[in-house]
């Protein structure tokens, strides 16, 4: 038989349980929200506050970011992506968090945010499905991956597609159209979909 300090015992860390889980799970909400600010940084540009630029040879955002979390003046960045093949990527690290504003030259981001690109049922951002291609073409300057996959859609003969920005396989941006889905591989500068 129990007695009652064991019964007390058991309703005391019944109600200590109940106050930690009330307090972690609002801990644990605020830790991820930063998270979903991170899946906003392409296509943004956080102009100002510049106190330094280096050139990124891989053409890839995530080593920007890199770049300022180990700079400890670096508060935010900014990965601009090459205009032509005779560009390079540039990564500005700022000593400020400069606001946000859209731009589709750019990847930006806060220091420990790290890189997140979005990804969507329509598109993958970074991403390659290398081969099974039947036929490429350069796009008109201003026209982006949904000509891309707008070209894909419209062609019976067209599974799947690859679009580069300027910059990473020619001057200007090239639309791969493919006959065959071939596997994603992480690759900075390309954006691919799936359409049959």
């Amino acid at each position: 038989m129990q007695g009652v300090g064991d019964t007390a015992a058991k309703h005391a860390a019944a109600r200590w349980r109940r106050i930690a889980v009330a307090i972690a799970l609002p801990l644990l909400a605020l830790t991820l929200a930063p998270l979903d600010r991170a899946a906003a940084q392409a296509n943004f540009d956080r102009p100002g506050a510049d106190y330094a630029r280096s050139t990124i040879l891989s053409g890839d955002p995530a080593d920007c970011a890199m770049v300022c979390e180990r700079d400890r003046r670096c508060r935010a960045w900014t990965f601009a992506y090459p205009k032509t093949t005779e560009d390079t990527a540039q990564c500005w690290l700022k000593n400020a968090v400069p606001p946000r504003l859209p731009n589709s030259c750019c990847v930006s981001g806060v220091r420990g945010a790290g890189v997140l690109e979005p990804r969507s049922s329509n598109a993958e951002a970074a991403i390659d499905r290398f081969g099974g291609d039947y036929r490429s073409f350069d796009l008109k300057r201003g026209e982006g991956e949904d000509a891309c996959k707008a070209a894909c859609t419209e062609d019976n003969k067209c599974r799947a597609w690859t679009y580069a920005r300027p910059g990473y396989v020619g001057r200007d941006a090239r639309c791969f159209l493919k006959k065959d889905i071939k596997p994603p591989r992480r690759k900075p500068g390309f954006i691919s979909g799936v359409v049959r």
